[in-house]
């Protein structure tokens, strides 16, 4: 990947809408996957226990492995000890894809642990949540996803707040709710004002409603925060058509394209830039 990719968003200003340019949808969540990459749900795992630590690892390298261990540390603990090896389960579980049984898990780890750990209660129900939506089953998810909600605002994490509200707005996009999934956004924006997602997929939920000028303002601040990212290079590129400024898309896609052309977001550049023709 390059340094940084070359946005133009500063420069643009909101026009009247222009072409109906397909552009992508509100991005899903970041969870274990094909990739190797731990993600979101790695992020909201504690890290202070070693034998979770070595477990989860386990799991990302050895899911099956890590079942059965999994199974043989909760035969041996009791009471909220087992909200360890229900969350290693969980991990494994997501690894391969098993969403609504890593799900189970992460609601059982949470059920082990007394309610007074209420940010740790928060997380499982967050990654519950998670695998609910990865698994495309969105009532579910915003069932966990709200019990995660109010133990964050309980425990006063801000940016454990402003990532739930982030798949909470998923969530509830993909439910058919956009104007409760854009005040999820506004309030992940206000709880963590430097998570640079939020800002994305504000932009992604304003240009599909038609507000660019919005769109406009949050892509920028989405670049500001994070200008190496492709899915914002993307999106930078499809508001600016739709303002009716072709240069500037051409420029952010053709720098999405130039880093990383073999990604999704790359090959999705390179069809636009096809669509547009030579300058």
């Amino acid at each position: 990947m390059i340094a940084a990719l070359l946005l133009p968003v500063l420069a643009q200003v909101a026009a009247p809408a222009g072409p109906a340019l397909p552009g992508p949808a509100l991005p899903g969540p970041a969870l274990p996957g094909s990739d190797g990459k731990a993600g979101k749900m790695a992020a909201l795992l504690p890290q202070g226990d070693d034998r979770l630590q070595a477990c989860l690892h386990l799991a990302q390298d050895d899911p099956d492995a890590a079942i059965r261990t999994a199974g043989d540390w909760l035969s041996e603990s009791k009471g909220d000890a087992k909200t360890f090896p229900y969350q290693c389960l969980g991990a494994a579980l997501a690894r391969l894809g098993q969403w609504e049984e890593a799900e189970q898990a992460f609601l059982e780890a949470r059920k082990a642990l007394p309610e007074s750990e209420t940010i740790r209660r928060a997380r499982l129900a967050a990654m519950a949540g998670n695998a609910a939506l990865a698994d495309r089953r969105y009532e579910a998810a915003l069932a966990s996803l709200d019990l995660a909600k109010a133990g964050a605002a309980d425990g006063g994490d801000a940016d454990l707040a402003g990532g739930i509200e982030i798949d909470r707005a998923r969530t509830l996009a993909n439910l058919g709710r956009p104007a409760e999934a854009g005040e999820a956004l506004a309030a992940a924006r206000k709880e963590s004002p430097d998570n640079a997602e939020a800002w994305l997929l504000s932009a992604t939920l304003a240009r599909r409603e038609g507000r660019l000028a919005d769109a406009q303002a949050y892509i920028e601040k989405a670049v500001e925060l994070n200008p190496v990212d492709l899915q914002t290079g993307l999106e930078a590129g499809v508001i600016a058509m739709l303002a009716g400024h072709e240069d500037a898309a051409r420029k952010s896609w053709q720098s999405v394209a130039d880093a990383d052309p073999a990604s999704d977001e790359g090959k999705a550049a390179k069809a636009y830039l096809a669509q547009i023709g030579a300058p």
